[in-house]
This record gives structure tokens, sequence and C-alpha cells, in this order.
């Protein structure tokens, strides 16, 4: 595990957003490596070995869902937890449950729920299955 907390893979099309992230997860002690898309997230797990990864929604290329399913599909991937950070409806949120994935934060967010949730990730702490309504456990502001 890299940085005091660990390793984190920010994948958002935003820079703003990766920015935001980034800045809160490392004023918490954890490293952080950012990717643009899916395609650019698929390329990089490899040598970065993340401890989580979070992933938009709605990106070029290759969005975060099927990032998500690729990467419960590749043996060497598929124990990372993975949380989805997007603006995201319902809908979205159930497909994000059936692609694998651990986590789900609305967008906008608040900063300590973030951190909240990326820790309880990195550390498997009170791990809660995903049921694609409720965020895991994780509070979240309203889409928007």
């Amino acid at each position: 595990m890299s940085g005091a907390y660990g390793r984190v893979l920010v994948v958002d099309d935003n820079k703003v957003i990766r920015q935001l992230i980034r800045v809160n997860l490392e004023l918490e002690g954890f490293e952080v490596v950012t990717a643009a898309d899916g395609v650019e997230c698929l390329d990089l797990v490899h040598e970065v070995c993340p401890d989580v990864i979070t992933l938009d929604v709605v990106m070029p290329r290759l969005d975060g869902l099927q990032t998500a399913a690729r990467l419960r599909a590749d043996p060497r991937t598929g124990h990372l937890p993975v949380a989805v950070i997007s603006a995201c409806t319902p809908p979205d949120a159930d497909s994000g449950a059936a692609a694998g994935v651990d986590a789900f934060l609305a967008k906008p967010f608040e900063p300590s729920d973030l951190v909240r949730m990326v820790r309880r990730l990195a550390h498997r702490e009170d791990p809660a299955p995903f049921d694609g309504r409720h965020g895991a456990g994780t509070a979240g502001s309203a889409a928007g």
C-alpha cells in the first residue's frame, strides 16, 4: 500500500473534478494517480497498482460501467475495490451494482463523504454490500 492510507486511481473526464478528488484525498494521506477515461484507466491500472479505483460513469471512449466490468473480468484486477462517483440516475446505480461496483457517491458530494468512502474501501472497513440505491452506506448530496 502506498501513501499513508493507500493509492487511489481517480478516473474522470472532467479535469476540475479529478483535481478536486485528488486534493481532498491527498490532504488525508492518500497517494493519487489520475486518468481521463476508462481506456487510460485500463492502461494504467497494472502499472499503478491502486488500492482503490474511483470511476465517473459518463466518459468518452470507455465509460465507467464498462470499465468496472472489464476490471472485474480481469483476474489481476477483479479484487480491487471500485467506487462510482457520478451524477447518476438510480438505473445507472443499478447497472453499477451489476458491473461489480463496490460503492457509489453522487455528485455533488461532500469531501468528508468521499474520504470516508475511499478509506473504507482501501482498508475494507465495514464492508457493506452495494445495492445500487443507498450508496453502500456512503451518504452523498443529491445528484446534480
